[in-house]
């Protein structure tokens, strides 16, 4: 059919320009945070691709249905400003037939955003929790940046080096800040060694000195030395403390904790999100009054985003037990729906809702009382009808 097959043709044009766009500014907003994360230490700067790659991978299921929604509000607001849309309504075409065409363009879309948030979700979140932990398992000495201070991955040691071998193994310039329950320990030595040990990695220093101060008496005491051992950072345990984000999604569905319900919420409603974000495109967008196209773009946008905060929120009551997982899909979700579905229908059989609450106002004023036609015989005539009588009467009434 032409109607279905323009539309779509409108709709795929309108999505993919949508989506290079989203894409391109998400891509440049995860490069900024994975450079700083790999500028702090936290993540090797060699992997730094392919943990753009994951990030990207992660954020794709909102992406996809933002630029779902985009192309729908973008395609009908279009057919109402080239009047298109009135030649569609006049050959019997109504609002309530843009369903079919729509969904039909969005279903392999939806399908995609439920894939990658079911199953492409928790594959990104555990590969990037490997790469953080085999960067953590590392030598110290490895992951710092001649000339910059580092933490620990137990972040009670901060430490610097001038200079690194090649190997990143040893350093010279070693300078070493640390905590311990015995006090403050400021070391400083002229080379360093890097040694693992089953409890641990050592810095073994050569030819430095150590200040201790004592935290009670506020002394201090100088030690030199010609080799002494530091530890650096305790054993890291690749895949420990697995993340709920990492979690498969089937075992989040057979876990009743509330937090896997949560976060179980959270992927599922996605879906839920994306296909109601069609319904509501359909039933907001409206430009056919010229004066308030800014005003319908602004509430698109407004309700687009609610929506999100919505989920998002109530992702997080799921999570804390203020609500239980299954009525808040059905109250939010469900709720939308219905709600969308409603006014779509108001505005396919073009239902006004305010001139019929207008009449129903002055029908419902006092003694039915007539404000178009304010003359006396008819104020007469309403407050006979009242079952007022006001036998003689043929001036104005004054009510005080």
């Amino acid at each position: 059919m032409l109607f279905h097959s323009t539309l779509r043709k409108d709709l795929a044009r309108s999505f993919w320009t949508s989506w290079v766009v989203l894409f391109t500014i998400v891509m440049t907003l995860m490069l900024i945070r994975t450079l700083g994360l790999a500028s702090q230490g936290e993540l090797d700067p060699e992997s730094l691709s392919l943990a753009l790659g994951y990030s990207a991978l992660g954020r794709m299921p909102l992406i996809l249905s933002v630029a779902l929604y985009i192309a729908v509000v973008s395609t009908m607001t279009r057919l109402y400003r080239d009047s298109e849309m009135p030649i569609w309504l006049g050959s019997g075409v109504g609002l309530l037939r843009f369903l079919r065409p729509s969904f039909r363009f969005a279903w392999p879309i939806l399908l995609a955003i439920a894939a990658l948030q079911l199953w492409a979700w928790p594959w990104h979140n555990a590969e990037l929790d490997v790469l953080k932990d085999r960067y953590e398992a590392r030598n110290n000495v490895d992951r710092v940046a001649p000339g910059q201070f580092r933490e620990s991955a137990s972040g009670d040691v901060v430490f610097f080096m001038d200079k690194t071998s090649q190997s990143g193994q040893a350093g010279n310039g070693i300078f070493i800040a640390s905590k311990t329950s015995r006090g403050h320990l400021v070391t400083s030595a002229e080379h360093a060694q890097m040694v693992s040990k089953a409890d641990g990695q050592f810095m073994e220093l050569i030819n430095g000195e150590q200040t201790r101060r004592n935290p009670i008496d506020q002394t201090q005491t100088i030690t030199r030395f010609e080799r002494q051992g530091t530890l650096i950072s305790d054993p890291i345990v690749l895949g420990s403390g697995q993340a709920l984000k990492s979690t498969p999604t089937l075992d989040l569905f057979k876990n009743f904790h509330p937090g896997a319900q949560g976060e179980f919420a959270w992927r599922i409603g996605m879906f839920f999100m994306a296909s109601n974000f069609v319904l509501m495109a359909l039933a907001i967008a409206n430009a056919n009054n010229r004066g308030k196209r800014g005003l319908q773009t602004g509430m698109a946008l407004l309700s687009a985003v609610i929506y999100f905060n919505l989920h998002t929120v109530s992702s997080s009551w799921v999570a804390y037990q203020k609500v239980s997982l299954i009525p808040m899909l059905f109250i939010l979700h469900g709720g939308v729906m219905l709600v969308c579905g409603l006014w779509l229908l108001k505005r396919h059989r073009q239902i006004e809702f305010w001139p019929q609450l207008k009449s129903f106002y002055k029908k419902s004023l006092p003694w039915g009382l007539n404000r178009e036609d304010p003359s006396p015989d008819s104020l007469q005539g309403n407050l006979h009808r009242s079952g007022i009588h006001c036998a003689g009467f043929s001036g104005p009434l004054f009510v005080l």
